[in-house]
This record gives C-alpha cells, sequence and structure tokens, in this order.
C-alpha cells in the first residue's frame, strides 16, 4: 500500500510560486520516473508543506537521493534548515471519500 510523504520547512510559499516552472517540471519528472503517485505543495505564513504519495519509503529516499537540486530550489525559496520529513500509513477505517 502507497504511503504519504510530509515535508514541512521553514520557507517563503511566495518564492516556491514564483520558481522557474521548467526547473520545477525537471524536477517532478524526475519524481515520477522514482514512482511517485501525486505531489502538492501549501503554504501558510513563514511555512512550506509538501504532500506527496508515493508506493513505499524506499521509492521516495532513492528519488530525493537522486536529485541535488531539491536543496538549491528549498534555498532559493528562503529555507531556513533541513526539512522535516515524515511518512504516513493509511488506515484502513471504511470512511474514505471518494473511495
Amino acid at each position: 500500500m502507497s504511503v504519504l510523504m510530509t515535508m514541512h520547512v521553514k520557507a517563503d510559499g511566495a518564492k516556491v510560486e514564483q520558481e522557474d516552472s521548467s526547473a520545477m517540471n525537471a524536477i517532478l519528472d524526475k519524481a515520477k520516473q522514482h514512482g511517485l503517485i501525486a505531489h502538492h505543495f501549501y503554504a501558510k505564513g513563514d511555512e512550506v508543506l509538501v504532500v506527496d504519495e508515493w508506493p513505499d519509503e524506499d521509492s521516495f529516499q532513492r528519488f530525493f537521493e537522486s536529485a541535488p537540486e531539491i536543496g538549491d530550489f528549498m534555498q532559493r525559496a528562503g529555507a531556513a534548515g533541513p526539512p522535516d520529513v515524515s511518512f504516513w500509513r493509511h488506515l484502513d477505517v471504511g470512511d474514505d471519500y471518494p473511495s
């Protein structure tokens, strides 16, 4: 079963939105090659949250280790320190929507 990966970092969401789309798409393409299922950015104040769905934790780790350009991107977004990465497993409690 797939996992959700959340990555929380102190950064400027406006700078993330201003990032060159070709650079963002290059990272996205690399992530897809490693199995990425879904990807979204969110922001609140000086915080940025990335929520991805991956087949498993190892797929994300292989991608992240192969993409040093993510660090460059985070610096341009004003990241203050390393990201906090967590993995979440789906709980099957019968109330998924849509199912």
